[in-house]
């Protein structure tokens, strides 16, 4: 996969979580377009783009790989600091395979967003 988007209903709201959530992974806003915002670390992998339709937004799950186990304990500090959901703080994920550290929160469209990070 090269890249995903999601629309989301208040750009200004989701920069914000997604700036602050983001930059403890390694990312960054790398393009903006004023209706639309690009994150990376070297391109855009993640984009948000200002509602267009009138379809409502279904709960997607996005997975960010983070670089360290506690770069995970941050991305989850940093949307609790938001005030914003915790799905799950961070731990272990046997089920997934042992090395498998993940922690879920809400962004403020509703998604489930989560960071891993895999040690093998």
């Amino acid at each position: 996969m090269d890249h995903v988007g999601i629309q989301v209903d208040d750009l200004e709201a989701s920069r914000h979580f997604y700036d602050t959530v983001l930059a403890t992974l390694g990312y960054r806003a790398l393009m903006d377009f004023g209706v639309a915002v690009g994150y990376g670390d070297d391109h855009p992998v993640f984009w948000l783009g200002a509602v267009t339709d009138t379809i409502v937004n279904r709960q997607g799950h996005f997975a960010f790989r983070a670089p360290s186990r506690e770069a995970v304990t941050a991305f989850h500090d940093a949307a609790v600091g938001l005030g914003l959901e915790s799905l799950h703080a961070p731990r272990i994920w046997p089920e997934y395979h042992p090395g498998y550290y993940g922690a879920f929160v809400r962004d403020p469209d509703g998604n489930n967003v989560e960071a891993v990070h895999h040690t093998f």
